[in-house]
Parts: C-alpha cells; sequence; structure tokens
C-alpha cells in the first residue's frame, strides 16, 4: 500500500545474517513449545491495536512486543536489526499485510509459519485514496497525471469499527490456541471477555451518534471510514489513506466550499501527525478544530490509557462535534 524505504530494505538485507542463525532453531524450539504445558507465548505484533487484541487475550501468560514505537506513525515503520531479529524469535508474529510494508517482507523471510496476517478476519471492504507524492511514481502507460495522482486503495483502519476488531481478536485467538495449546482453554475464555467489551463499546457507540444532526465527517485524512460506515456517517478526507501526504490547492479548494456549503462545525486532525491541513480549513470557513485518535498508537497525548479508553473520549469528542443531542 505505502512505499517501502530503501534504509527498511537495506537494515532487512542486512540483518538476515545476525537473524539467519536462530531461524531454523527457533522453528524447531517452537514446534516443541506448543506441546509443553508451562509454555508461554512470546507474540509479536505490528502495530497497536493487534497489540491490545493479544495482549487481551494471553493475559499473563504470555508477552507481547509492538514492533511501533510509541507515539510512532505505524505507517512509515522501518525495521532495525535488532527488531528482525525479534521477529525471528517468536513464537507468533500478528500483522496486517500492506499496511507497513518493511513488516510484510520481514515476517515472510524471517517468521514464516509463525507469521498470521489478520487481513481475512478483518474484512477490508472499504476504499479510500493514495496520493503519489513523487511525479511519475508508480505511473501506468497512458494514465493521466490526476490519475496518477490520486488512486483507489483499500482502507486499513478496520479496528475503528469495534465489531471488526472484535472479529480480528476471535481469528488471532485461534492461532494462539493452535501455537500453545495449553493456553488454549484461557485464550478462548479471554476472547469471549473482549468480544463482550467491544460489544458494549459498539452499542455506546450507536446510542450516542445516532441524534448527530451533523453527518458529515472532515477529517485531516481518510483513517475513519469504517467508524463512519459502523455509525451512520460520511467521512470527508483532506488528505487520503496516507496521513503526511499534502492534499494540493484544488482539493484544500474543494473541502473548504463542502464545509461552507454544509455548514460542518469541526475539523478533526490527529494525534500522531500535524494539524496544520485541518487547522487551514478551519480558519478558512469558520470551523472548529478537535483532535479525533485513530488509535493507530498510544502517545503521552491519547486521551486514554488503551483502546476502549481513548474509542470512548472520540465518542465524547464526535458527540460534541458532530452536534449530537
Amino acid at each position: 500500500m505505502l512505499k517501502r524505504s530503501p534504509l527498511a530494505v537495506v537494515l532487512l538485507t542486512g540483518s538476515l545474517a545476525l537473524a539467519g542463525c536462530g531461524s531454523s532453531s527457533d522453528s524447531s524450539s517452537s514446534g516443541s513449545s506448543s506441546s509443553d504445558q508451562g509454555a508461554r507465548l512470546s507474540v509479536v505484533a505490528s502495530f497497536y491495536p493487534l497489540q491490545y487484541v493479544t495482549q487481551r487475550l494471553l493475559g499473563d501468560k504470555g508477552t507481547v512486543t509492538n514492533l511501533t514505537p510509541p507515539g510512532a506513525e505505524p505507517h512509515d515503520l522501518e525495521l532495525s536489526p535488532k527488531d528482525v531479529a525479534t521477529l525471528s524469535d517468536a513464537s507468533l508474529v500478528i500483522y496486517l499485510a500492506g499496511f507497513q510494508p518493511a513488516v510484510d517482507d520481514a515476517a515472510k523471510s524471517q517468521a514464516g509459519a509463525k507469521a498470521f496476517d489478520v487481513t481475512a478476519a478483518a474484512r477490508l471492504d472499504l476504499a479510500g485514496h493514495e496520493e503519489h507524492e513523487a511525479e511519475g511514481q508508480g505511473a501506468s502507460p497512458g494514465a493521466s497525471p490526476e490519475a496518477e495522482h490520486d488512486q483507489e486503495a483499500v482502507d486499513p483502519h478496520f479496528w475503528l469499527d469495534p465489531t471488526r476488531l472484535a472479529d480480528v481478536a476471535d481469528a488471532v485467538a485461534g492461532r494462539l490456541a493452535t501455537a500453545a495449546p495449553a493456553l488454549a482453554e484461557t485464550v478462548r475464555a479471554n476472547a469471549t471477555t473482549l468480544r463482550t467489551d467491544l460489544e458494549k463499546l459498539d452499542g455506546e457507540l450507536r446510542a450516542g451518534l445516532a441524534s448527530c444532526s451533523d453527518k458529515n465527517l472532515v477529517t485531516s485524512h481518510e483513517a475513519f471510514g469504517y467508524l463512519a460506515q459502523r455509525y451512520g456517517l460520511t467521512q470527508l478526507g483532506i488528505a487520503g489513506l496516507s496521513p503526511e501526504a499534502e492534499p494540493d490547492a484544488g482539493t484544500l479548494a474543494k473541502v473548504t466550499d463542502f464545509v461552507k456549503a454544509n455548514r460542518v462545525a469541526t475539523i478533526y486532525y490527529e494525534t500522531l501527525v500535524s494539524p496544520d491541513v485541518a487547522r487551514t480549513v478551519a480558519r478558512s470557513t469558520g470551523a472548529q478544530t478537535a483532535v479525533l485518535d485513530p488509535i493507530e498508537g498510544l502517545a503521552d497525548s491519547s486521551a486514554g490509557s488503551d483502546y476502549l479508553g481513548v474509542m470512548r473520549a472520540n465518542l465524547a469528542t464526535l458527540r460534541t462535534g458532530q452536534r449530537c443531542s
């Protein structure tokens, strides 16, 4: 989905010698630990929502390492040799294919059968737009400049619909139970509890957003499509799926006209990216700005200590910004 930087490729290639010796031995030891009644799993998750569900499922029966550092933008993750070695040593690697290209490469080369892609469970069925920053990047013969600048792509932000996250959690639970049969009963019980929590959150969001007078959700980038679809809102992203992309003057003008015409009260920006674009549109239209967290990672500025807390803070923000009664 996103461009892989040369640095990530160099680091990955350079780390094979470091991690390669451990790969085969780790593979065999992982097989024996599956039948070890005292086994603890060491799981790597590629970014925060997957870390959250995996830790909830394992409880104190395993450790979960998040490849994306706190406060970092997961789309742009680059892996160090130490990160790649961590993938090789893990009992299981949980990731979303296409979201972090460097992780895709490392999961295939270092984790192999220990890698678990949650894409199927996430049901990624929404499209967004992906901008190409470099002129001619990925150009197709005969394509217009406009088509190359803004192309349709799959929206990966499934976790902003709690029911999809619950489905992913169930799938991860099944994979954990296979990796460590001794933990299967605990993992499945925790999965039931987690689904109950996520379905409760879903009910709160449905009730809280049902009476909004403004159904137009104008965001700094297209991270909230699944949330909008689930709760009856219509997302308009100033930028596309990549949070670092800069909208051109024509796009800004169209969004500004839309905000004015529809009397949109609030423009939302995020915790991990610059608010400048949202503030530009707000100044031009008289709208307010507010933080809406896509929960790609936690930071010191996050409005909650975990996924549930941040989603409830998002609900409170939306009820004010969308003028809900």
